[in-house]
């Protein structure tokens, strides 16, 4: 058996935790790390970096995500998993897989992903998106000091570090806006410079949005779409969360990553339940 990564001496926090063993041509395994969890289940954003970890592994022309379709069957704990990639069709400059994790043979996550290369799209952005207005990083409120209660719950919280824009946090102090809107900064808590598979977890890494709806249990996600348009910059990725429809016991949460030098670099939309009361 062989590590796909450096030792993990070289290795920053989140590069350690999303680090997959081979198996086989096409099989890996993982050990799951419980700290990226959230209500006693391991985050679906930290899954789908290690999905994409194992698919890089397998496609090194097309070493990028550029699109990372995923359904998720059942809450994953922290422990071994086992991840099977199947090549589906390789092109010039793409690839698409197949790609499934399971822990103790029970499947967690069915997916499909083509995998490119970010650095070498073309330069030929043409937008109407506007990336949102926030107070600098410091003038936002800090996630990982929420009260103990929520923190214990989501132990992910500590693994980055995100700051709520004090126009979209009024749910921490029971004042939900009820627009369906959290927007804020994030990084990785070890200060590790964003690349494409640390994008991956930030589109899953905040709270639901519904809680600006007063709805503030934790929202299990059933289907994420997540599009990777660039390598992001250097810095602080601004994150703007929204929902427009809810309905049959369901809501879509969109996000929207922007990097330090003011580009869309990542885009999501996933379909959730809804927090029960």
């Amino acid at each position: 058996m062989s590590q796909t990564n450096l030792s993990e001496a070289h290795l920053g926090e989140f590069a350690t935790a999303i680090a997959v063993d081979r198996e086989s041509d096409t099989n890996f395994s993982v050990e799951l790390d419980g700290e990226w969890s959230v209500a006693g289940a391991v985050n679906g954003g930290y899954l789908l970096s290690i999905a994409a970890q194992a698919l890089r592994s397998n496609s090194p022309q097309a070493p990028d995500p550029l699109v990372l379709s995923t359904y998720y069957l059942g809450p994953s704990q922290g422990g071994r998993a086992e991840i099977s990639t199947r090549l589906i069709r390789e092109g010039r400059s793409s690839a698409t897989f197949a790609v499934d994790l399971s822990q103790d043979e029970a499947p967690k996550i069915t997916a499909l992903a083509t995998m490119g290369n970010l650095a070498a799209l073309p330069d030929d952005v043409a937008t109407t998106a506007i990336p949102p207005e926030l107070p600098d990083p410091d003038q936002c409120i800090n996630i990982a000091e929420a009260p103990g209660d929520f923190v214990e719950s989501a132990p992910l919280v500590k693994r980055y570090d995100m700051r709520l824009d004090p126009e979209t946090a009024g749910f921490a102090a029971g004042r939900p806006s009820g627009r369906g809107l959290l927007q804020g900064w994030i990084r990785l808590a070890d200060g590790t410079a964003p690349d494409a598979l640390s994008l991956l977890a930030f589109l899953d890494a905040f709270p639901p949005v519904m809680f600006d709806l007063g709805r503030f249990n934790w929202a299990p996600t059933m289907e994420l779409t997540a599009h990777l348009r660039a390598e992001p910059a250097p810095g602080w990725i601004r994150a703007k969360l929204y929902t427009r429809n809810i309905a049959g016991g369901m809501f879509e949460e969109d996000c929207e990553l922007w990097d330090s030098a003011g580009r869309l670099v990542a885009q999501s939309r996933q379909l959730a339940r809804q927090p029960r009361d």
